[in-house]
């Protein structure tokens, strides 16, 4: 039920606004946060306005999303040869989900919507342009758009693990180092060899040496 509004704002109230206010809402405290009675206090306004321009919580959740994204693809790498571009948007994503996990899960949730249509046109056009063929191009971006998206995702999700009383960055990854370290070297080599790694790893530097992968192996499909 909408409650009584208490509050009019004596300026003009645009979607805008209302989207970049739902966006600090998620940032500070998460979806669980986003109400419409959080939102009419922040906004100093009553429900009927903001019910003009966002029909629900879902409604403003996609909305959130595509302005995170499209401020993401908005001139990001314009100009630069596509292999580089490529790189540039993969990390400009994998920031802005970091900066903003609510996204990465909203993606996901909600597939059809511009955000991801957006970074689906903006990787592919990429691709094309640095000459996958025609026969490929579906699967390449696929698997590059998938792989950007799920380990920006799964990143901020370790970020909120940590940050809801796990401890910091370094003292989890020196705990899970050590138990790795630790374990049966005849059956588990190669995990004992990756936990001196583990402990000092740069998330933003594994990533992208993860798209590198992606395209040295996209660049033999001729």
């Amino acid at each position: 039920m909408i409650g009584p509004v208490t509050k009019r704002r004596t300026d003009g109230l645009s979607k805008d606004v209302i989207v970049r206010a739902a966006a600090g809402i998620l940032d500070e405290a998460g979806e669980a946060a986003l109400t419409f009675r959080a939102l009419t206090a922040r906004l100093d306004t009553g429900y009927g306005a903001i019910y003009h321009h966002v029909a629900n919580k879902s409604d403003l959740l996609a909305a959130a999303t595509d302005d995170v994204i499209a401020r993401v693809m908005t001139g990001t790498a314009d100009g630069a040869e596509p292999r580089e571009a490529l790189r540039t948007v993969a990390l400009g994503l994998f920031d802005a989900i970091d900066a903003h996990p609510w996204v990465g899960a909203q993606l996901s949730r909600e597939p059809w919507r511009p955000a991801l249509m957006e970074i689906y046109e903006r990787i592919g056009g990429l691709l094309d342009a640095l000459g996958v063929p025609e026969r490929a191009l579906f699967d390449a971006a696929g698997a590059l758009v998938n792989y950007v998206l799920g380990v920006a995702g799964q990143n901020a999700a370790n970020a909120r693990l940590l940050t809801s009383g796990q401890g910091d960055r370094s003292a989890f990854l020196a705990d899970v180092s050590a138990r790795w370290a630790s374990l049966d070297p005849d059956r588990y080599p190669f995990v004992r060899r990756a936990a001196a790694h583990l402990r000092e790893h740069d998330d933003r530097e594994q990533f992208l040496a993860g798209v590198d992968f992606f395209l040295a192996g996209i660049a033999t499909l001729r």
